[in-house]
């Protein structure tokens, strides 16, 4: 009777796509009068090089903007911008104030009543154990 080995399943390579000259742009702008948030983004990307640029609102009250570019030739740069704003920055509202709380009546109870409970019926002790006393043999086995 003969073996043989099973044959190999081999699963395909899978492939993954490669895009030579990718291509893209996304921007966002969000301006909340509630909190002050204030912020925005694009960018734009064709091939190898990605333009853009970001602002946001600082805590002091300036508006900080970065331009930015990114390529093969020239890498990565930026300039920063600090701009003071027209517009008051809107902070948190106050906290509001809080009264204490009322105090609450205290309730008297009247003490539970005492209940009378029958006598348990008795039990009988446990028998009494027999102590047994074991002693080695007599006769030792070894010669």
């Amino acid at each position: 009777m003969a073996f043989r080995a099973a044959p190999l399943a081999i699963a395909p390579k899978a492939v993954e796509d490669y895009d030579p000259n990718p291509q893209y742009s996304y921007g966002y702008d969000i301006q909340d009068s509630l909190t002050g948030d204030s912020k925005s983004q694009s960018e734009t990307r064709n091939g190898d090089v990605v333009q853009g640029s970001y602002s946001l609102v600082n805590p002091d009250g300036l508006r900080r903007t970065v331009d930015y570019t990114a390529d093969p030739v020239n890498g990565f740069n930026a300039v920063v911008r600090r701009e003071p704003l027209a517009v008051k920055v809107a902070h948190a509202p106050a906290p509001v104030a809080y009264a204490a709380a009322p105090q609450i009546a205290r309730v008297s109870y009247a003490a539970a009543p005492s209940v009378a409970y029958p006598t348990p019926i008795g039990y009988s002790a446990a028998p009494a154990v027999a102590k047994i006393a074991y002693s080695s043999p007599a006769v030792s086995y070894h010669i």
